[in-house]
């Protein structure tokens, strides 16, 4: 089976030689523009500096390559990722959306862990989608009686918040999105 995601993710930075265009846009090794220059000139070029010529930007026209250390551009590149994941694992924090789903039936100790679990997010910092499923002849049920079932649920959570959307119908049932009051 195809997965686009992961075809994404094998894309290799193509250098010297496996780069396709005739002409590129070169940058220096301290990113100074060099100017448009015929492949083979810009491959040259990077050979006398003792670097590679990386294609950074394939998609520009022409695409910009850059007379740098493979090795080290590499190395750079997921040093770059790795800084990236760890800030958005910061930003999930505060920023971050979670996802909760109630049914009318829900009751007992599976109601108790629901709200439990929406009052741990919200002290964390997540803004919390909750959903009020309806399925088969729940979705036949007075408008009324299914809102005050989620406002229950809502009055049950021991963290006060705010409606980032207030309750409103959704293809599913009911949904709103909350965030801890500040």
């Amino acid at each position: 089976m195809y997965h686009a995601h992961k075809a994404r993710a094998a894309i290799r930075v193509r250098i010297n030689n496996e780069i396709r265009a005739k002409e590129v846009r070169v940058l220096g090794n301290q990113d100074e523009n060099i100017g448009v220059l015929p492949l083979k000139e810009a491959i040259a070029l990077a050979a006398t500096q003792g670097f590679d010529l990386v294609e950074i930007s394939p998609n520009a026209n022409p695409p910009v390559a850059k007379i740098t250390d493979y090795g080290k551009y590499q190395y750079d590149l997921n040093k770059k990722k790795k800084e990236w994941s760890g800030k958005d694992k910061e930003k999930g924090k505060i920023d971050g959306m979670k996802q909760i789903q109630i049914k009318p039936t829900t009751q007992g100790n599976m109601l108790d862990m629901r709200v439990r679990m929406v009052s741990e997010w919200l002290n964390e910092g997540y803004k919390v989608h909750i959903d009020l499923f309806l399925s088969g002849r729940y979705k036949a049920i007075d408008e009324h009686f299914l809102k005050n079932k989620f406002e229950i649920f809502l009055n049950m959570l021991s963290t006060e918040y705010t409606y980032i959307e207030e309750i409103r119908k959704s293809p599913k049932g009911f949904s709103a999105v909350i965030q801890k009051k500040k």
